[in-house]
């Protein structure tokens, strides 16, 4: 059964700060849980998260059918989660990047995937995004749009707390 929804930030970025040779104990407990069935990534998040290197891309890699929902799959509600993405497409236009010239600060349709998939299933998305300090229309990452979506939303850190890795 899958707990968390996973942005590549969430991972990718943890990697760069604590890097695998000095925080073996931690990651080989996070490859563990990315190979237990519990992480839900979108295809479009998975393909960003094949190039992560080292033992963590590969661990990856090697569990894409325990990670990847895929539209048309029968084991999950995939049409409520492309309800989601055609109406979240609408409603967030202004702040999605693809649509708006690439301007900082706003979301890309990847991470309105993960986004879409965290509300379909009901689970948190980790991602290393913070929320803004001041609330804008023109400018909101995944905190902000998983707050509108009733979405719960996590860093790493929560992450680690929430999963029950203490290290």
């Amino acid at each position: 059964m899958k707990q968390y929804c996973f942005d590549m930030s969430g991972i990718s970025n943890p990697l760069e700060t604590m890097p695998i040779d000095i925080h073996r104990s931690m990651w080989a407990l996070i490859a563990e849980i990315f190979s237990s069935g519990i992480i839900a990534v979108t295809r479009e998040i998975y393909d960003e998260m094949v190039h992560i290197p080292g033992p963590m891309g590969d661990c990856i890699k090697k569990n894409e059918e325990n990670l990847v929902l895929e539209v048309g799959q029968r084991d999950w509600d995939w049409q409520t989660y492309t309800d989601h993405i055609g109406r979240m497409q609408v409603a967030y236009e202004k702040v999605i990047s693809e649509y708006n010239g690439g301007r900082k600060n706003t979301i890309c349709l990847n991470d309105l995937s993960i986004i879409a998939l965290g509300r379909t299933l009901s689970l948190p998305v980790v991602s290393m995004e913070g929320k803004f300090v001041q609330v804008s229309e023109k400018r909101k990452r995944i905190p902000e749009v998983c707050q509108l979506e009733d979405v719960t939303h996590y860093d790493f850190s929560n992450f680690l707390r929430k999963s029950g890795i203490a290290v």
